[in-house]
């Protein structure tokens, strides 16, 4: 399951940050085209959000964190780049 977490990991990290190119860069020039990518994109980032997190509370007693490094894992999905950080640092094992 901690394989699984890393993937969730690195596509909501990703997913956080097309959702942010979309409303950063092409919603000024193309507002058309910016609705029409706002319900996959943000659909996917939810999907994944949730993920994360349910992912996280399932390995938090398997994977020993305590309350600060679960803390930290829950707070990183939050941060943009902050689920590359975890995997990087907590998840690399997997």
């Amino acid at each position: 399951m901690l394989k699984l977490f890393k993937i969730v990991a690195i596509l909501e990290g990703i997913s956080y940050l097309v959702l942010f190119s979309n409303m950063l860069f092409i919603k000024p020039n193309n507002f058309e085209l910016y609705h029409t990518l706002l319900y996959p994109i943000g659909m996917s980032h939810g999907v994944l959000f949730i993920g994360y997190i349910a992912l996280a509370i399932l390995l938090k007693n398997a994977q020993r964190w305590d309350w600060k490094t679960f803390g930290i894992i829950l707070a990183a999905s939050l941060v943009p780049f902050g689920t590359f950080y975890i995997e990087k640092k907590y998840l690399a094992t997997a």
